[in-house]
């Protein structure tokens, strides 16, 4: 295939990477494999070989509580630190920390269509909160809904009234951090990388055309966006933001937020001709994302500060190899 002949976001979908297989298993998954644990096997299995995730059976709803959609559900986006994000949220008193898991994956089986009012209800489940209380906060959070073409609708026929949060990163960092992570649970498993994760991991990062889609069910004022660099630099502001979107009090709870993201030391490593390649292929989106919501501030993404200079100058980013 004649490469040069491709236009710009085909052929970086069609260009290679170098990237490091990592072999080690990190010690929990061995442990839960010496331990028989099935789940793990399987969900690894899944995330491997690119099956369908099913949610986990609901809780029980204790007696004297009802259940109902949930108040917020954090919809995106991957590899963006939105399970730290989750936990400071989870943490506030007036949030009921999950019963099943922070990422439910509910919507994702309904690609082909078949969601009807039971599905509807049947999400409900996952969200009891006891009956007598105003307070007791109920959600979650999987990133893949925002980049999922068909969850949005299914989201606001089951829970019409949620506060949606979205937490974004520089996308070409977040392709690089999704591509190690796809790497390294295909390792886990004996496997190689699929064909098809670079082309998904460049898509996930399309946020203006996913948020597009989000607001054709979701009023604007039902939909938080947060820059995942901002919550690195000035994590109090930004979750008192969060609080007060979501209703939470504000001032008299303030959580532990010296825990710090997941630094992957074996992201992949882009030559700097093929770095400009994805920095072009974005840069439309990007600069949409940012007319549109100004939540984002271009300076602190390191491959598209140059977008918010009138003079252009080059992007400078960490992911150049020499």
């Amino acid at each position: 295939m004649n490469l040069t002949s491709l236009p710009s976001l085909e052929r970086v979908l069609s260009l290679g990477l170098k990237d490091p297989a990592r072999q080690e298993v990190p010690p929990w998954l061995r442990a839960s494999r010496h331990a028989g644990h099935s789940f793990v096997r399987r969900v690894t299995r899944q995330i491997s070989d690119g099956g369908i995730r099913r949610p986990l059976p609901p809780p029980a709803c204790p007696a004297g509580w009802q259940v109902g959609p949930p108040h917020f559900v954090g919809i995106g986006g991957q590899r963006c630190g939105t399970t730290r994000w989750f936990d400071l949220v989870a943490s506030h008193p007036e949030v009921l920390p999950p019963l099943v898991a922070k990422e439910l994956h509910y919507f994702d089986r309904f690609y082909t269509g078949g969601f009807g009012e039971a599905d509807a209800s049947a999400y409900h489940r996952y969200f009891p909160r006891p009956a007598d209380r105003m307070t007791g906060m109920t959600g979650e959070w999987t990133p893949g809904y925002l980049s999922a073409p068909w969850i949005p609708r299914l989201l606001a026929r089951a829970a019409p009234n949620a506060r949606l949060l979205v937490l974004l990163r520089d996308p070409l960092e977040r392709y690089l951090s999704g591509l190690e992570h796809d790497a390294r649970m295909a390792a886990q498993q004996g496997a190689p990388l699929s064909s098809l994760a670079p082309m998904e991991a460049f898509a996930r990062g399309l946020y203006h055309a996913q948020l597009t889609r989000v607001l054709a069910h979701f009023d604007r004022s039902r939909v938080l966006v947060l820059q995942y660099e901002r919550c690195v630099r000035e994590p109090h502001a930004q979750l008192e933001r969060t609080f007060a979107f979501l209703g939470l009090e504000q001032g008299a709870f303030l959580p532990d937020v010296t825990a710090k993201p997941h630094h992957q030391q074996n992201k992949p490593r882009l030559s700097e001709d093929v770095l400009g390649e994805y920095v072009e292929a974005y840069s439309g989106d990007v600069l949409r994302l940012a007319r549109e919501f100004d939540e984002i501030d271009l300076t602190l993404w390191p491959n598209f500060a140059h977008l918010a200079d009138p003079l252009g100058s080059a992007p400078m980013s960490a992911a150049v190899s020499s």
